[in-house]
């Protein structure tokens, strides 16, 4: 009878497809907040998410497979979300400072990806630097960095 129970389980858990990515995974944290800040002007642009997954590839050892299992669970948490918070304290908690800068200059390359920054993104880029604890100096240089990155002409103020 034992052998039956636990085969009756093993069943269960053979059919339901187990997700790549946990929604709590730190890496899906990130792409969930990407994604955030992506719709901050209202379009996810084709440039945007190119630059992400360019991102990505860059720093996680990830097949294309796993990649797009990543952005998928990222989207989908990031759907569920009501506020910035909820992926910012826990990435706060997790990483280090050096790696929340860098996070900075990554969502600011997807802000320039399009071509265009509007002032959406800067109150967004704003909000989320302070929750991530980035002082308003840093993410002034990330935002100067990335605008001489993407070519970004007469961009070069303080806010």
């Amino acid at each position: 009878m034992l052998d039956r129970l636990n085969a009756f389980f093993q069943s269960l858990t053979a059919t339901t497809p187990q997700p790549e990515f946990e929604a709590d995974d730190t890496r899906v944290l990130i792409v969930a907040l990407c994604f955030q800040v992506m719709e901050a002007d209202g379009l996810i642009q084709e440039a945007e998410r190119k630059t992400l997954k360019t991102s990505l590839k860059t720093h996680l050892d990830l097949d294309d497979r796993k990649l797009d299992a990543l952005l998928e669970t990222g989207l989908q948490v990031e759907s569920e979300a009501v506020d910035y918070y909820r992926f910012t304290s826990e990435l706060r908690r997790r990483l280090t400072e050096e790696q929340r800068l860098r996070l900075i200059n990554t969502l600011w390359d997807i802000v320039y990806a399009d071509g265009a920054r509007t002032e959406m993104e800067d109150h967004i880029l704003w909000r989320v630097a302070d929750l991530l604890g980035v002082s308003d100096r840093d993410r002034v240089l990330a935002r100067q960095d990335a605008a001489k990155r993407a070519g970004a002409a007469g961009d070069d103020d303080a806010s």
